[in-house]
C-alpha cells in the first residue's frame, strides 16, 4: 500500500523515527495530487511554496530532537471553511470569493501546535448546506470510489482527499452529518464531538464569532487512533471561558467485547434505509454477538422518533437562519404567512424556522432538554446506540433545483433526499457525540459506515470502540486504482 495511506499517527512516527522527512512525505503527498486532484477536485487551494518551507523547518527541528506534538511534520489540509491565514474563506460563496483570512482560526492553531504542516484545503458546498460539494468558485468534488457519485457534504473534499491518498488527516464541521456523512461515503473515519466541546472561533462566515447551535468541528482521518489525536488537539475552551475551566473527557472505561452492551437501529418510519445499509449493520451486529457484545436489536431513547426529527429541523434551519439577508428573510416572512398548519414538507418546516420567534424557540429548546436526558437515561444502560449514518451508499450527483427538491433512490423507490437528516439529527440534536467507522461495502463496491453514537463526553469511547472494530472487523481501505 502506498505511504500516503498510512495514518497520520504512523507517518508522524516515521518522521520521528528518522524513516522519512516531512519535506519527503509533502512532495509525497503533491505528486499525488498532481495526479489524482484533476478527477476528483477535492483539494482546491494550495500554499506550495509555504508548506516546503515549514516542512524544511520541521525536519531541522527533528533532526535536534525537538517535536512540536504529536502529529510533527505531518502534511494536513483542512475544510475550506475554516480561516488559515492568506488563503480565501468563502464557504463556496462567490460573493465571498475575494475573501482572504487575516489570521489562521483557533482549531488551525491548536493543529499547528500539534505538528502538522497545514498545506492546502478542500471543497465544500455553497454554505456547507448540502450533503453534496459543489460551489461556483470551486467546481463539483467527486467520489474516489466513483466519481460519477457525490463525497458526501459539507465536508465532501475532507473525505474525498483522506480516502484518494491527497492528506494525511483533515478536520471538517457537522451540524447535519456534515463529518458523519462524507466519511460514510468515502469509507473514512470521522468524528462529530459533543457539542461545545471544541471552540470553533475562525469557522465561521465573516465577522461572525458566536458558535451556532447543534454546530460542531471536528476530525477525520484513516484511522480511530488519528481522530483521537486531531480531538485532543482541537478540544477545550476558547479563552474566553478557559480562565475558569478546562475540558477532560473521560478516558475509556471498557477495552473488551463482553463487556459491551449496544443497541442497534437500522431505520425509522423518519427515514428509510437501504436494504444493503441494514445489511451491513445488521452483519456488524452479528460479528459483535459472536464476540460477546449484547447487542439489542431496536433499542433506543424513550423518544417520540417524529417529535425529534420535527424539533431537529425546527432548531437546525433556526440555527442557520441568521445567514438570510434582509430580503430573503422579509420573502420568508410572506412564505411563512401562506402555509397551512396542516403542511408538514421540509420546505415549510424550513421556511416556518427561518423566521422563529424567540419565544418558539425557546419552547423546541425544552423539548431538546427533555430528550437530552432521555438519551442519557437510555446510556444508564447502553455503552452506545448504531445506526445509520445515512439512508444509503454515495448516490450520483444531482444538482438540478434545490436541495429540498431532489431525491435519491433507495431500495428502488425515490425519496427526499431530506429525509435521511433524521440520522443527522436524532443525535445531533441532543448535542451527543458520534463516530463513523467503516463496516463494508455495497453491492456496487461503495462504502457503507456505522455511526456509533456516545453519550454526552463520551467521545473518546465512541473512537475508542471504533478503533476496536478497525482492528478485528474492518480498517480503512484505498479505493481502487489510487
Amino acid at each position: 500500500m502506498d505511504i500516503a495511506f498510512k495514518s497520520a499517527r504512523e507517518l508522524a512516527g516515521m518522521i520521528r523515527r528518522g524513516k522519512l522527512s516531512s519535506l519527503e512525505l509533502l512532495d509525497h503527498y503533491l505528486d499525488r495530487i498532481a495526479r489524482f486532484n484533476p478527477e476528483l477536485n477535492a483539494v482546491i487551494w494550495m500554499d506550495v511554496e509555504g508548506a516546503r518551507k515549514r516542512a524544511k523547518a520541521l525536519d531541522r527541528a527533528a533532526k535536534k530532537g525537538e517535536f512540536s506534538g504529536p502529529l510533527h511534520g505531518v502534511p494536513m489540509t483542512i475544510k475550506e471553511s475554516y480561516d488559515v491565514a492568506g488563503a480565501p474563506t468563502t464557504w463556496g460563496d462567490p460573493t465571498l470569493k475575494d475573501n482572504i483570512a487575516k489570521e489562521d482560526s483557533l482549531p488551525v492553531q491548536r493543529l499547528k501546535a500539534a505538528g502538522v504542516n497545514l498545506f492546502g484545503k478542500t471543497n465544500v458546498p455553497l454554505m456547507l448546506a448540502d450533503w453534496q460539494s459543489f460551489n461556483a468558485i470551486y467546481g463539483t468534488t467527486n467520489n474516489p470510489w466513483d466519481v460519477t457519485r457525490v463525497p458526501g457534504g459539507s465536508s465532501g473534499g475532507s473525505a474525498a482527499a483522506l480516502a484518494a491518498g491527497l492528506s494525511a488527516i483533515e478536520a471538517g464541521s457537522d451540524i447535519g452529518a456534515s463529518i458523519r456523512n462524507p466519511a460514510h461515503y468515502c469509507g473514512v473515519f470521522g468524528h462529530k464531538p459533543t457539542w461545545g466541546i471544541c471552540a470553533p472561533r475562525g469557522h465561521a462566515l465573516p465577522g461572525r464569532v458566536a458558535p451556532g447551535d447543534i454546530s460542531v468541528i471536528g476530525p477525520l482521518a484513516r484511522s480511530a487512533a488519528d481522530l483521537d489525536i486531531a480531538l485532543a488537539a482541537m478540544a477545550g475552551p476558547d479563552a474566553i471561558d478557559g480562565a475558569g475551566w478546562k475540558l477532560e473527557l473521560p478516558k475509556p472505561k471498557k477495552s473488551e467485547w463482553k463487556q459491551f452492551k449496544v443497541g442497534l437501529m437500522l431505520e425509522d418510519r423518519n427515514s428509510v434505509v437501504d436494504a444493503q445499509v441494514q445489511g451491513r449493520l445488521q452483519a456488524l451486529a452479528d460479528f459483535l454477538g459472536k464476540k460477546k457484545v449484547k447487542v439489542v436489536q431496536g433499542a433506543k431513547p424513550d423518544i417520540d422518533t417524529d417529535e425529534a426529527m420535527d424539533v431537529y429541523v425546527a432548531l437546525l434551519r433556526a440555527a442557520t437562519s441568521g445567514r438570510q439577508t434582509n430580503q430573503a428573510y422579509a420573502r420568508n416572512q410572506e412564505i411563512a404567512r401562506t402555509l397551512k398548519p396542516t403542511d408538514k414538507s421540509y420546505f415549510a418546516q424550513m421556511t416556518r424556522a427561518n423566521v422563529l420567534s424567540h419565544r418558539e424557540w425557546l419552547a423546541l429548546h425544552e423539548k431538546r432538554m427533555k430528550m437530552r436526558l432521555k438519551w442519557a437515561s437510555f446510556f444508564e444502560n447502553y455503552d452506545f446506540l448504531l445506526m445509520p449514518a445515512a439512508a444509503s451508499a454515495a448516490w450520483p450527483h444531482d444538482q438540478e433545483g434545490e436541495r429540498h427538491e431532489r431525491t435519491i433512490v433507495v431500495d428502488g423507490r425515490k425519496v427526499p433526499t431530506t429525509e435521511q437528516l433524521f440520522w443527522a439529527g436524532y443525535p445531533g440534536v441532543a448535542y451527543l457525540p458520534g463516530t463513523v467507522a467503516p463496516i463494508g461495502f455495497s453491492k456496487e463496491g461503495l462504502p457503507i459506515g456505522v455511526q456509533i453514537v456516545a453519550p454526552a463526553m463520551g467521545d473518546r469511547a465512541a473512537i475508542a470502540f471504533a478503533g476496536m472494530l478497525e482492528k478485528e472487523y474492518q480498517g480503512f481501505v484505498p479505493p481502487s486504482g489510487y
